[in-house]
């Protein structure tokens, strides 16, 4: 059965401090299994299928996994699950196990950020059409490159109403005009902290 979005919300809002989870304000996040599972070898050959690994590989996958500072409570507890038990397991959670156990991690980092003072509207409507069906792909989609862009338009829009008025002082207009055509980075930072430094 699926869960409603505010099921979803009050779900993840619940867990997100158990979970020590800081969002910066453009997450990268941890790599899919697939990725972590090629990662363990060292190098860009994915090597070994899962379903031929043997134990020691396994293990050592799985703990490259947990090794990950990114990695957040779900995978976490899953990946820790799957070292206590048996080979099969360990596939499991190799296979599928920890794309369902990031899933987890990104929808608690996704409703983290929806709570956030400085969620605009393009962030919120994105953050909402995920919620209505969400699914690993989409929720890691967001994370790794769709959270960035949406923050950007947002804040272009913020740097706009800040030119717009018109007690603005000359020197905090000549730097709003000039980080307009800015990156997503350069942007978020002179709105938390840029700003304040030219009227500073």
């Amino acid at each position: 059965m699926r869960l409603s979005r505010g099921a979803l919300l009050v779900a993840t809002t619940a867990l997100a401090p158990a979970l020590l989870l800081t969002t910066p304000a453009f997450a990268a996040g941890p790599a899919p299994a697939s990725v972590a599972v090629t990662a363990a070898s060292g190098t860009d050959d994915p090597g070994t299928p899962v379903d031929e690994m043997p134990e020691e590989e396994l293990r050592l996958a799985i703990a490259r996994i947990l090794a990950d500072p990114d990695s957040g409570r779900g995978v976490t507890r899953e990946a820790n699950e799957a070292l206590d038990g048996t080979v099969e397991d360990m596939r499991a959670f190799l296979e599928t196990g920890y794309r369902l156990a990031q899933f987890e991690d990104d929808l608690v980092a996704i409703t983290t950020i929806l709570a956030k003072p400085y969620a605009g509207k393009r962030v919120t409507q994105e953050i909402n059409e995920i919620l209505d069906a969400p699914t690993p792909e989409t929720a890691r989609a967001f994370l790794e490159t769709g959270y960035r862009l949406a923050q950007a338009e947002d804040d272009r829009v913020a740097v706009a109403r800040m030119l717009a008025d018109p007690g603005i002082s000359d020197a905090l207009h000549a730097a709003a005009q000039e980080v307009m055509d800015g990156t997503p980075e350069e942007l978020r930072y002179f709105l938390e902290v840029g700003q304040y430094e030219v009227d500073g």
